[in-house]
């Protein structure tokens, strides 16, 4: 067995720090902390759960509104209406929050978002829910909505 002495232990110390030092630039950990919240659902609606943000930080809640338009509607036609009900068409992300977890309550058919397409400013993005998949059509188009709010 080798003799242990102490510049041997000090050197294997200032290894285990250079690698503990390595380990932690690879490998930072990342706190997300969301608050407990409360939130209040209105006959009819369902939660979708939280939105978050490009570094994974919590923006709000999402909830689906009961209301539905008795009609299909322009994208203007869309966004005034979820207004009248006091709620808000969905952004892209959050229509895919809905379709992944709201969906047996959504027709299977696409709706509006309330964002327009960034080349075409006559057009905004839509979500078929019936497979989830996301593209655009003219704004002038007529399609079904959702109304959504934001907790």
């Amino acid at each position: 067995m080798p003799t242990i002495t102490l510049e041997a232990v000090q050197a294997k110390q200032t290894e285990l720090t250079e690698m503990i030092q390595q380990l932690q630039k690879t490998q930072q950990i990342r706190v997300i902390k969301i608050t407990e919240d409360t939130i209040e659902l209105r006959p009819g609606e369902h939660y979708s759960g939280a939105v978050l943000d490009a570094d994974g930080g919590h923006l709000h809640h999402l909830v689906l509104m009961a209301p539905r338009p008795n009609t299909k509607l322009t994208q203007q036609g869309a966004i005034d209406w979820a207004e009248s009900v006091d709620g808000d068409l969905p952004d892209r992300q959050e229509q895919a929050l809905l379709y992944a977890n709201c969906k047996p309550h959504l027709k299977p058919e696409w709706h509006w978002s309330n964002e327009t397409h960034k080349d075409d400013a006559s057009s905004a993005w839509i979500c078929l829910f019936s497979h989830g998949d996301q593209s655009f059509s003219p704004k002038s188009y007529e399609g079904s909505a959702v109304a959504v709010r934001r907790v």
